[in-house]
């Protein structure tokens, strides 16, 4: 039987705090396949993450059998590089301030310690933020554009960068981008979409640059949406999936499970041959030329 078997490899996926967005989907599948996960938490939520995994309140059950268990949970603010990045402002306030170690930077050099010289095999980019998300793009500020795009997109370059010297052979990484990247949604502002176009060319250009640096394979996944508690700061997210599962090739919404099962096969050795890419999981949406809600017959 062919199998995605990440026996023996370890993962870490920034961006995972509750139990019902893509971040921790894909960890759970990277989980089920057989790796070892760590995950990279936002330092305002991690209190509250912590405690929902310590009283058993999040979906940890594998299909199949077995418990989904994190190996390690690092603090993580993926908008700082090194600690020379972070203001006093942002040092000094309460949610950050008895913690230590949560830039890109650090964060690395603290994996390295704890496993070893090269110790990571996939790396996972659930991280999206944009302060301005409800604001067209006519009415967002260069500060709340710049925010969304390094936030969103050039963390994910900083990610690469910093943990590529602990990959081991064979490595992979993936992100997850958004339909934004490539038409108009309205809705989806503040510089999201042009966040998510930055994060698909980074992409391809990973896939070279990193490929040939660290033998890296580099893949996004451009999913439908989910209502998760994080999507539901956009604002208009049950309508967009109301929308999604009207007008898609199947007629219906993706699931978490759809992606984290698409990402651990991106990430595993039957995807070898994959870099580069952009690869949909929206129920064919992205296919559809004309909503099919045009042909609908008025009622009598």
């Amino acid at each position: 039987m062919l199998s995605i078997d990440l026996k023996g490899k370890r993962a870490f996926v920034a961006g995972v705090a509750d139990d019902n967005g893509y971040g921790w989907a894909i960890a759970k599948a990277l989980a089920q396949a057989g790796a070892s996960v760590c995950v990279g938490t936002w330092p305002p939520v991690l209190s509250l993450f912590q405690k929902g995994l310590e009283r058993d309140k999040f979906d940890t059950a594998l299909p199949g059998g077995g418990k989904f268990t994190i190996e390690k949970i690092y603090p993580l603010d993926a908008v700082f590089d090194t600690p020379e990045d972070v203001p006093e402002n942002i040092k000094e306030d309460k949610r950050y301030k008895e913690l230590s170690g949560y830039t890109v930077q650090e964060v690395a050099d603290a994996m390295k310690r704890d496993f070893g010289e090269k110790s990571v095999d996939v790396l996972v980019h659930s991280l999206a933020n944009g302060p301005e998300v409800k604001n067209p793009l006519l009415k967002t500020s260069r500060k709340g554009y710049l925010a969304a795009v390094g936030a969103s997109a050039y963390s994910m370059v900083s990610i690469v960068q910093r943990f590529g010297p602990l990959l081991r052979p064979n490595a992979a990484a993936v992100s997850l981008t958004y339909m934004a990247s490539e038409r108009a949604v309205p809705g989806y502002g503040g510089g999201m979409s042009s966040a998510k176009a930055a994060l698909e060319s980074d992409t391809r250009v990973l896939a070279y640059e990193a490929g040939r640096e660290f033998g890296v394979r580099v893949n996004t996944i451009s999913a439908g949406p989910l209502p998760s508690r994080a999507a539901k700061a956009i604002g208009t997210i049950e309508l967009m999936c109301a929308y999604y599962k009207k007008n898609s090739a199947l007629p219906e919404n993706n699931t978490a499970e759809d992606v984290g099962h698409t990402a651990a096969f991106l990430c595993s050795p039957l995807g070898a041959g994959i870099t580069g890419a952009t690869v949909y999981v929206d129920k064919g949406y992205h296919s559809m030329g004309m909503n099919p809600t045009a042909f609908e017959q008025p009622q009598a």
